[in-house]
């Protein structure tokens, strides 16, 4: 049994997974001893500015700190640890980067757009039993990654085999700060928002044309999760719950419809909605939609496997 952890460093989460595998290999099974989100905002103002805000860096450290003692008292063996798109567009990135890899005791990773479109598909197509080939989308809250390709079965061995990998710069927070500025969204700044959104999924079908081949949608992270706890009524986060839960596109729309439409008092109320992602969401939420309505997709395959679990993969 090996035990080990991933952190990965997003413009708005900062997450940790500890995990044991079995030793079967990159597609053998992980059973979760930890898992860990703290919504940290590193992206704050960073489309504006290009550079990490101080608070920003201060909030993702401390959670860092704290991601370190659980991986001293769980005996982890090895751990990768990633940042992605704040920290890509930073160009005061190494003010993160080198603190982050003291307190961790390992070098923190910039990934490219295309390696986290891979170790996301990795985390969430490994024993996934769905039509191939799967479109997995993660959106974040600076970029979104869109992969796809075929993923590894159950009992299957070997690694996914990825046709290709897009990473396009709009997530739940960059839309949000840039276009949804009234409180609720007016129709005005709705309709820009998804103008955007569906102008950068026009470059996707141009320069991922696979995308338009794929049986199977699988979605990962924040957003899609959050939508799919609000459409459950899911009033307390449970992974099992939601892991492989089929979200439908009628129901998408409905929560899209239902939060961006709330002020951000009524909408913190919605079961599912955690607090810090009350801002964000009605962004996020237009970014999933948008998805399904652009490739009419009837459903969405939730993933709570992603990333975390690709970066632990990518190490047996």
């Amino acid at each position: 049994m090996t035990r080990l952890a991933a952190i990965d460093m997003g413009t708005n989460s900062t997450r940790l997974l500890v995990a044991d595998s079995d030793g079967a290999g990159p597609a053998g099974p992980l059973k979760t001893v930890e898992r860990h989100m703290h919504i940290t905002r590193l992206g704050q103002g960073v489309n504006a500015t290009k550079r990490l805000h101080p608070d920003a860096i201060q909030r993702t450290l401390s959670v860092l700190r704290k991601y370190r003692d659980v991986m001293d008292a769980t005996g982890v063996e090895g751990v990768r640890a990633t940042a992605t798109s704040a920290a890509r567009d930073a160009v005061n990135r190494d003010e993160l980067l080198g603190p982050a890899s003291e307190i961790l005791g390992t070098d923190v990773e910039l990934l490219t757009g295309d390696a986290e479109g891979r170790l996301t598909f990795l985390g969430a197509t490994t024993g996934l039993d769905a039509p191939a080939p799967h479109l997995v989308v993660d959106i974040g809250g600076g970029s979104t990654e869109f992969s796809v390709g075929t993923g590894t079965p159950p009992g299957a061995g070997g690694a996914p085999d990825v046709a290709g990998v897009l990473s396009i710069d709009i997530g739940c927070v960059r839309l949000t700060e840039a276009w949804l500025h009234s409180d609720p969204p007016t129709p005005e700044e709705l309709s820009q928002a998804i103008s955007v959104v569906q102008a950068y999924l026009d470059d996707v079908d141009r320069d991922l044309p696979a995308v338009g081949q794929a049986r199977t949608l699988v979605g990962v992270a924040g957003t899609v999760t959050t939508v799919a706890a609000v459409e459950i009524g899911l009033a307390q986060y449970d992974p099992e719950v939601l892991h492989h839960f089929r979200l439908t596109r009628e129901a998408a729309e409905d929560v899209f419809r239902t939060l961006a439409t709330e002020p951000a008092a009524d909408r913190r109320h919605n079961p599912g909605l955690e607090p810090a992602r009350v801002d964000v969401i009605v962004g996020g939420a237009a970014i999933l939609v948008s998805v399904m309505r652009h490739w009419a997709f009837d459903e969405m395959i939730v993933s709570e496997a992603d990333i975390l679990d690709g970066l632990i993969r990518s190490q047996l």
